[in-house]
């Protein structure tokens, strides 16, 4: 069997209504691990995918309602189109967070290495995406800085040839979204157009989204090579409803509904630009390359910050994706290629208003500009692997060497005083500025992946990889109290994974356990310095079935248990947290949907997701008790051309919370979860 480049097991939610029985026709495709379209053969990585069917069943109005149905993924849902983190991780929250993940669109990371937002994935055009793809662990020389716990990446569509799209969704509390999709072939060219217009009232007191997403695509084809290209804008008006407050606060409705900060809001916008050009040399030698620019700039109101600031970010920059493969007689390949990005950004947080609260805040957080930088930033990053065929078994060896230079240039007077210099009161000002420098980090990063096919269609794999993150620019530059410099390095990840994947007449599975050891974590220590003296442990086993009960029965199972836990000193009040589990780390997490073709046109499907208790602070003192949702969706095939679908979500209206925190200045705090509401979709399409 002829194996590529880290082609990977697309997990088992890949399954249509319309091929329960047939498992044997189930060829999986994914261009995350390879960068080419390339069947996703079993091999030392995990790349779990969520198709266009299921997503048209889904219609997801957030991408939490889509990942949840991939083993090890755990976004939780804030407010709006915020959301938090979690990739075989615990969720990713607070200093040191961001970029843990690197999310991407059609294989270009959606923000620039270095420049990350926890929020990033509203920037991609899930609404009409051909599907989405995860790769789990750091197992792909393609990536680097940001790809610790894996790779989220947002397919987009071919829309090149002619076709005409319609979609129309209209949902509960005031939700809306209309749907358009052009395409036209002219042959040897290819021009199309997706365009998503949301607007979304919300559940609760003074939230609301206004949302419009536009992807474009072209085409030209020649005797050997392609050529195309991308562009993808956005544009979010968001009133954002904070945390509500109070132990359990979640399970009393009017509380849940009301809304604590009506002021606090999100407006942000971001376009990327590209082009692909795949020229076939010949038979055993292709080349790819891809430039690319974005332009991205966000308005932030803090509300959870004391005096309530407002942050004005922008990024603009250009980048390269190079690749060259050969082939060799044996069915080996060799893969050799170097990428490069170049990024302008801007930083600015002021603060309109006088701070209120406790005298000690009223001294410290002054009025004025608090941050006022730029940062331009340079990435080189060449990468090499090789895949060795020999009879069944397979040997995968790489590794990705990477450059990251930040030049800083402070606006502002360096140090912890106001904008004009004088100084705070109580021991100084809250927000402190260093001088005006350069940063920059080395890493490198191998990989070595096994596989072996023991018997037809069935696969062991095991892969030891490395991954890593540079310090993020406001790591570096938006410091606070006394700390005048951030000297950080670059954050370790050490990953072993084995398992199993395979296929047995009706029954596809993806067997998954990984051990992951991560260094040099970043956080802010009981001096608010920024440091990363701490270390993280992460163990799991994930599970991902896909079943054909009977040729009209279905179901898909995506299941993971964890334990992520601090393996570090640190005293944080008496409780020193070594040993203790990570925070919003949930140990089981299990989605299981029983699909049933009723007839022709009838499709009908139940899911069932459930979340563990996790601790909610790191001394593992308070706790949240978990939940369990139930949601159904029915879907008719009206015409050939004509199709109309009825999504019931939180059946069984339970109260729940989206996501439960703690901190020792507001107790226990929630984003609630919304009750039992519907959604009716109808797309016309041909």
């Amino acid at each position: 069997m002829k194996l590529s480049l880290i082609s990977a097991l697309i997990g088992s939610l890949s399954i249509s209504c319309h091929t329960f029985a047939a498992t044997n026709e189930l060829e999986h495709i994914t261009t995350t691990a390879s960068r080419t379209e390339v069947l996703a053969d079993p091999l030392p990585v995990v790349v779990s995918s969520i198709s266009k069917q299921q997503l048209s069943l889904i219609a997801p109005t957030h991408i939490q309602q889509a990942l949840k149905q991939v083993a090890g993924a755990n976004l939780q849902h804030g407010n709006g189109q915020e959301y938090l983190p979690a990739l075989r991780s615990p969720v990713l929250s607070g200093a040191g967070a961001c970029s843990g993940i690197l999310t991407a669109e059609d294989g270009i990371p959606l923000r620039a290495a270095g420049f990350c937002n926890i929020n990033e994935l509203f920037e991609a055009h899930t609404e009409m995406a051909e599907r989405i793809e995860v790769l789990k662990g750091p197992g792909s020389a393609l990536y680097g800085s940001n790809a610790v716990h894996g790779v989220i990446n947002v397919i987009t569509p071919d829309t090149t040839y002619d076709h005409t799209t319609l979609g129309l969704d209209y949902g509960s509390f005031g939700y809306s979204r209309y749907k358009l999709g052009q395409g036209h072939d002219f042959g040897k060219q290819g021009l199309g157009i997706n365009v998503s217009i949301t607007r979304d009232t919300g559940y609760r007191d003074d939230e609301g989204v206004d949302q419009e997403k536009v992807t474009m695509r072209h085409r030209y084809d020649a005797d050997n090579f392609t050529l195309n290209s991308g562009l993808t804008y956005t544009h979010l008006d968001q009133q954002t409803a904070g945390y509500i407050e109070g132990f359990e606060s979640y399970k009393d409705e009017d509380i849940a509904q009301s809304n604590p900060n009506p002021d606090a809001f999100r407006k942000a916008q971001s376009m990327r630009v590209w082009s692909k050009l795949n020229w076939t040399k010949d038979d055993n030698n292709s080349f790819t390359l891809t430039p690319y620019l974005r332009d991205q700039s966000m308005t932030f109101f803090k509300h959870f910050l004391p005096g309530t600031p407002l942050e004005e970010n922008a990024q603009q920059g250009v980048g390269i994706q190079s690749m060259w493969q050969h082939q060799f007689a044996n069915a080996s390949t060799l893969t050799v290629g170097f990428d490069g990005e170049l990024t302008d950004a801007d930083f600015l947080q002021y603060q309109d208003k006088p701070t209120e609260g406790s005298a000690f805040l009223v001294a410290t957080v002054p009025q004025g500009k608090h941050y006022d930088y730029q940062v331009t930033s340079r990435l080189l990053a060449p990468f090499i692997n090789l895949d060795w065929q020999y009879d069944e078994l397979l040997v995968t060896v790489g590794g990705r060497y990477e450059h990251m230079r930040y030049d800083y240039t402070n606006h502002m007077l360096a140090g912890r005083t106001k904008e004009d210099g004088t100084p705070c009161g109580m021991g100084g000002c809250r927000y402190s500025r260093p001088e005006s420098g350069i940063n920059s980090f080395a890493n490198f990063s191998p990989k070595l992946g096994i596989s072996y096919q023991f018997t037809n269609n069935h696969f062991i794999y095991a892969n030891a990889s490395e991954g890593f993150r540079a310090p993020q620019a406001a790591e570096l530059y938006q410091l606070q109290r006394e700390q005048s410099v951030a000297e950080l390095k670059s954050e370790i990840a050490k990953n072993l994974e084995f398992g199993f994947k395979g296929q047995q007449a009706q029954l596809h599975y993806v067997i998954s356990a990984y051990a992951m050891n991560k260094e040099n974590t970043i956080f802010r220590d009981s001096d608010f310095f920024y440091v990363n003296d701490g270390q993280t442990q992460h163990r799991g086993i994930e599970l991902e079935l896909a079943y054909a009960i009977t040729p009209t029965i279905s179901m898909q199972l995506a299941a993971t248990h964890a334990k992520h836990t601090y393996s570090y000193d640190q005293l944080l009040g008496e409780v020193n947290i070594n040993g203790n589990e990570v925070d919003t780390a949930p140990r089981n997490i299990a989605n299981l949907q029983l699909l049933w073709q009723a007839n022709d046109m009838t499709r009908v499907a139940l899911e069932l997701y459930n979340t563990s208790g996790y601790f909610t602070d790191p001394e593992n003192l308070h706790r949240y008790e978990g939940h369990s949702l139930v949601n159904l969706t029915a879907a008719w095939q009206l015409t050939p051309t004509f199709a109309v679908t009825l999504r019931v979500n939180n059946l069984a209206d339970e109260h729940y919370a989206e996501r439960a925190d703690y901190t020792s200045f507001n107790g226990d705090r929630y984003f609630p979860g919304r009750p039992r509401n519907a959604m009716l979709s109808a797309r016309y399409q041909f």
